[in-house]
């Protein structure tokens, strides 16, 4: 067995036995990002509030009414806002996980956007409700990248599939909340607030609560240990290993040192030296095709119902259905996560989406609309959670939370300009239109994907070395 400590930490982390410690560790980690799910989905489900109330009106845009296909795009410029700010937090920021610490920027960053879209709610113009959307994307864009990072680094290799898919599951429970409340309150002024923005701030009431919850939550011992701080790292993992015998497991099995990883902290430059460089490549490219089809449906759906001739208030109600059936691709997930290699869920999963859409764009009728709208919503969700694990494994520790960000970032800023694309579409072409740009964006995803490496079941060690 290797002498080197962090690595012998690692292999300590990977023999855990699947323990109700592991799993809770899993549940509190995701309950950080319930309400950044809520944030991010609320967009779709307030749109129709939002744009009723004048608020993207070219004399409220200001001065981003002075470019035509801002004006023209509307609703889309706060879209666009909010994949700018992701993707200012997670291209510029994400390395401060690596630099900080998991547990540190997982509970900072909530509060960042937490305050600030609880100052969004209160704009009167649509183009401040956009510049405060963008300062709360920046906030969410991190948080994101952090809480991937740390599941990654906590849960042994051989239940990685199983932990994306819990995770995102938990945090998917909230996008039927957010849709329920907005059909519910639609045309309501609770507290004197037109139903949007108490739907706005319902989500950063809640996350005080999650703040709190998860304050109980470790440093990730891998971060530690490469950092050279040992003898902390130590102490966590004799800490795991003490609740797990605690559990009924008597006995562990004898770790087994990977490969080793290089110590201390490393640099941005390494995510282009030639073992990475690859992967950094064809993963950039892979996010900036998957957020098209994800968030150009979910962003828009209420959007692409009322194009296919349902009333708004009717939509909002089509798209609560379509809305519950997003955590059930991750539910589903958990009985495959971990069986079948995370390349071949993700391209499976890209197929049916790009089918999906084909029809939605062609039909007409409720049951049929909503059906396309359930197989696509579980398809996305099955794509997210495996890539979501995917990425965060093809990187070494003292390089991964700033190379997902990295990778992550495209996404976010494909997101931006994806939301002016499809209102511009909307526009111009109507769903048809907005359906072949989200399947030739999937198909595109389909060819990066398999060019990436194996990692199923696999140590994070000895993927990366």
């Amino acid at each position: 067995m290797s002498t080197d400590p962090a690595a012998h930490i690692a292999a300590r982390i990977d023999r855990l036995p699947l323990s109700r410690t592991i799993w809770t560790l899993v549940v509190l980690i995701s309950l950080g990002g319930v309400f950044e799910f809520y944030d991010l989905f609320f967009t779709g489900y307030v749109a129709p509030g939002m744009v009723g109330s004048g608020l993207f009106k070219p004399e409220s845009l200001g001065v981003l009414a002075s470019l035509k296909p801002l004006a023209i795009a509307g609703f889309g410029t706060f879209v666009f806002a909010t994949f700018a700010g992701l993707w200012v937090g997670a291209l510029l920021l994400g390395f401060v996980a690596d630099r900080f610490g998991r547990r540190a920027i997982f509970t900072g960053s909530l509060l960042w956007y937490m305050v600030c879209t609880a100052i969004m709610a209160f704009q009167t113009s649509g183009l401040w409700l956009d510049v405060w959307r963008f300062i709360a994307g920046i906030g969410i864009g991190i948080e994101l990248v952090t809480i991937d990072t740390y599941l990654s680094e906590l849960v042994p290799g051989r239940a990685r599939g199983r932990a994306y898919a819990l995770n995102q599951f938990i945090t998917f429970c909230v996008v039927p909340v957010v849709a329920f409340l907005a059909w519910a309150m639609k045309g309501s002024t609770p507290f004197g607030l037109e139903y949007w923005r108490v739907v706005i701030l319902i989500g950063s009431v809640g996350a005080v609560v999650v703040w709190f919850l998860r304050l109980g939550i470790p440093e990730s011992p891998r971060w530690l240990a490469r950092r050279g701080r040992i003898e902390e790292a130590e102490r966590i993992v004799a800490e795991l290993e003490r609740r797990v015998m605690a559990e009924g497991h008597a006995s562990l099995p004898e770790p087994v040192a990977h490969t080793q990883e290089q110590p201390g902290e490393g640099r941005f430059a390494e995510i282009f030296a030639p073992r990475y460089r690859r992967r950094t490549v064809i993963l950039s490219i892979f996010n900036m095709a998957q957020v098209i089809g994800f968030y150009g449906f979910a962003a828009w759906v209420p959007t692409l119902l009322m194009h296919r001739g349902v009333h708004v208030t009717t939509s909002l109600q089509y798209a609560f259905i379509i809305a519950i059936a997003n955590p059930f691709g991750p539910l589903l997930g958990m009985l495959f996560a971990d069986r079948i290699e995370r390349k071949t869920q993700i391209c499976i999963a890209l197929v049916l989406m790009a089918l999906a859409i084909a029809l939605f764009a062609q039909a007409s009728e409720p049951a049929v609309l909503i059906g396309l709208g359930v197989l696509f919503t579980l398809s996305s969700n099955v794509m997210s959670f495996a890539y979501h694990g995917y990425q965060t494994e093809v990187f070494p520790t003292r390089i991964r939370a700033r190379a997902v960000g990295f990778v992550y970032s495209w996404s976010r800023l494909a997101a931006a300009f994806a939301g002016l694309a499809i209102g511009i579409l909307l526009h111009g072409w109507g769903v048809p239109g907005v359906a072949l740009f989200i399947a030739a964006s999937m198909a595109l995803g389909f060819v990066m994907i398999l060019l990436g490496p194996a990692t199923r079941a696999r140590s994070l060690e000895s993927i990366n070395e």
